[in-house]
Order: structure tokens, then C-alpha cells, then sequence
């Protein structure tokens, strides 16, 4: 896990903690590292229910509710998955606010539509879901950690944007 990450998870856990909102994360290609990087901060468990990873499509659909047409229409490496992941989320961990990723990180698994190292990137709460796309490919190791890093950043910057700032 880099610095990166645990100064952005620290930021993270002051906000949604002096604010009493509680957060969540449904991964695919991340495998986790979103979750682990927020958990890094001592005091985690007071805003952060838990995380879903969620791998196949199977799980997608059973547990976070993403539509069986849209992965169907526009695969598991959409922006439109990545909303409902975070949606989903949002309902199956009775949070406030969830961050997810979806994506091929390599090396292999690519197509001409999707190729290695994009990766859609969403956070939000249920009314508002903001996305982000990675399209460079610089090996696994590399594309995991810039994934989990931007998802942090945006994450932050999408918590000084909305109504918290303001209460």
C-alpha cells in the first residue's frame, strides 16, 4: 500500500467521521485494495461498514443488484456497472457513501472495446454517482495501485464538493 493512499484514507476518515456519515466499497478488479487501504487509518470501524468483492458478474448481480441486461449490453467494464455497483452498494451496506472499481488490469483479459488497463472508476452516494475512466496500461501491479489512489482522490475531492463542506 502506498504513502498515497494512507494520507488520503486519513483525510477520508476525518470528514466522514466529524460528520457522523458512514462509507463502503464494491470492488471487482481492485480485489480489495480500496477496503484495505481505508481500514490502514486507526479508527476505521467508526465509518467504514465493509466492503464487497465482487469479482464475476454472478456477484454483481446477486449481491450488488447490477442489472443482468446492462453487464450483458455494456460488460462488467462500464461506467454503467460501475454506477450500479455503487448503488448497490450503497443499499447492501447500509451506507452513506460507497466507492467502487470495475476494470481489466492485466495482463491479459483485454478486448478491442475494453483493453488492459481500463478501469472505471465510481464513487458517490445513491442520489449522485460520479465516474472516472483509466485507459493506460502500465503492468498489473501499477494499473492496481493508480486505481486505488485516483478512487481515493476523487472520493475526497466528490466529500469537499457535496453537502458536508457546508454543515
Amino acid at each position: 500500500m502506498s504513502l498515497e493512499s494512507k494520507v488520503l484514507s486519513k483525510e477520508i476518515q476525518q470528514i466522514l467521521y466529524d460528520n457522523g456519515k458512514t462509507l463502503g466499497t464494491a470492488e471487482s478488479c481492485t480485489g480489495g485494495r480500496i477496503a484495505e487501504s481505508i481500514i490502514s487509518v486507526p479508527g476505521a470501524s467508526n465509518y467504514f461498514k465493509g466492503g464487497i468483492i465482487s469479482y464475476t458478474d454472478e456477484i454483481k448481480e446477486r449481491i450488488l443488484k447490477v442489472s443482468h441486461e446492462v453487464l450483458e449490453e455494456k460488460t462488467a467494464v462500464s461506467e454503467e456497472v460501475a454506477i450500479e455497483m455503487v448503488k448497490g452498494a450503497c443499499d447492501a451496506l447500509a451506507v452513506d457513501y460507497a466507492i467502487a472499481a470495475t476494470g481489466v488490469a492485466g495482463p491479459g483479459g483485454g478486448t478491442p472495446q475494453n483493453p488492459v488497463g481500463t478501469i472505471w472508476l465510481a464513487y458517490g452516494n445513491r442520489e449522485t454517482v460520479k465516474t472516472f475512466k483509466l485507459e493506460e496500461d502500465n503492468g498489473r501491479d501499477m494499473n492496481l495501485i493508480i486505481a486505488t489512489n485516483k478512487a481515493l482522490k476523487l472520493f475526497l475531492e466528490f466529500l469537499g464538493e457535496c453537502e458536508l463542506s457546508e454543515e
